[in-house]
């Protein structure tokens, strides 16, 4: 059970002592479900010891009585503003007035507790800037995770745009100084190569494109009852067959012929298309994609089989993050964005389901995505 650090400055020990013992048996609410909150008390008469007190610990509360026999809590109130952690600070008083009270919250003050006060008072009071102390840390953590993932994002983006970048730059270099002879003809690779880049890059734009609006819910979803999961599927198999027929690989729809359910027909088509496109992009030459579809008792479930390079125990619990590419020397040559199948993930969650992966090296994967169709 975690504990919040509490300083009573107060030059009356028999009101620090029953504060003590009050908050000592006095447990507050946490943030998360079931969990509790405790308090560590510390005490001092004065200001000085006040002062002394926060510089051997940190506080996270300090109950700070207004008339001390060297100044007022303000004073003291004035300088907590300017520590690295501020406390959350409630001003106890017996000489409450209106002016007190405004000076009070300009310094900083976050309540007031007029003396005398009873046991339950003060245990209302601690619950209360407990939360509020809990709330402003749930709020500084998740500030700080956007910042960690926003330099990871940028960090991630750079590099997988720089390094196609600089190859075409080089490309364009060498047609510029005509370094295999003037005819066009010489640079039709080089100009391939960089078509295969490019279009790499827009796929890396159109999947953060993708994601941010899931992520932040600005895409609109456009539901209608009776989209049919399989004529999408027939379309995206369709779409990937000319890909596919380069390599020898054969492409298979199993399932009923019309699957309707209440969807976003874009969002299925991301989805298909990520799963199915994978099993193409990763498949061994001369291999089979089979894409699947089940009905359940309220569900859907799409299933992408492949013959391709399979992963391990370690890549498959990596495999749905963000910006995860598994790099080995069987995908080294295989270009991607790293966020497919965490785009995969996210539209599963819309549904109220998820996705899975089962694989062996060498010998394939198969994916599994559930989705509810109420």
């Amino acid at each position: 059970m975690d504990a919040l650090r509490v300083l009573i400055v107060d030059d009356e020990p028999g009101m620090r002592l029953g504060a003590e013992r009050v908050l000592r048996g006095t447990l507050a609410a946490g943030l998360d479900e079931g969990s509790q909150v405790g308090f560590a008390c510390r005490m001092a008469g004065s200001l000085e010891e006040g002062r002394a007190a926060l510089k051997e610990q940190a506080a996270d509360l300090v109950l700070l009585d207004y008339k001390l026999p060297d100044g007022t809590g303000l004073d003291l109130l004035e300088e907590l503003a300017q520590l690295e952690s501020v406390p959350l600070t409630v001003m106890v008083t017996a000489y409450a007035s209106l002016e007190m009270a405004v000076s009070a919250t300009k310094s900083g003050a976050w309540d007031f507790l007029a003396k005398p006060f009873s046991p339950e008072e003060l245990r209302a009071v601690a619950r209360k800037a407990t939360r509020h102390i809990l709330l402003e840390r749930r709020a500084r953590e998740l500030a700080e995770e956007r910042r960690r993932v926003r330099f990871q994002f940028i960090s991630v983006l750079s590099h997988e745009l720089k390094a196609p970048l600089a190859v075409i730059e080089s490309y364009l270099d060498l047609m510029r100084r005509q370094a295999m002879g003037p005819e066009l003809a010489s640079y039709q690779a080089f100009m391939e190569r960089s078509q295969e880049r490019i279009q790499g890059m827009r796929k890396l734009i159109l999947d953060l494109l993708d994601l941010t609006r899931l992520e932040s819910g600005e895409k609109s979803r456009e539901l209608q009852d009776g989209v049919d999961v399989a004529a999408l599927a027939r379309q995206i198999l369709e779409s990937l067959r000319p890909q596919a027929e380069e390599r020898g690989i054969r492409l298979r729809l199993d399932g009923p012929q019309s699957l309707p359910m209440r969807a976003d027909a874009g969002e299925l088509e991301i989805l298909l298309g990520n799963l199915a496109g994978n099993a193409v992009k990763y498949n061994r030459d001369g291999g089979e994609v089979l894409l699947g579809l089940e009905e359940g008792e309220g569900q859907v479930r799409v299933l992408v089989r492949d013959t391709g390079i399979g992963l391990s125990a370690e890549e498959q619990g990596r495999l749905f993050g963000e910006f995860v590419r598994i790099r080995n020397e069987h995908t080294r040559h295989i270009s991607g964005s790293g966020l497919g199948l965490s785009i995969v993930k996210r539209i599963c969650a819309l549904y109220g389901g998820d996705v899975s992966v089962e694989s062996t090296p060498g010998l394939g994967s198969c994916f599994t995505a559930v989705l509810n169709r109420s």
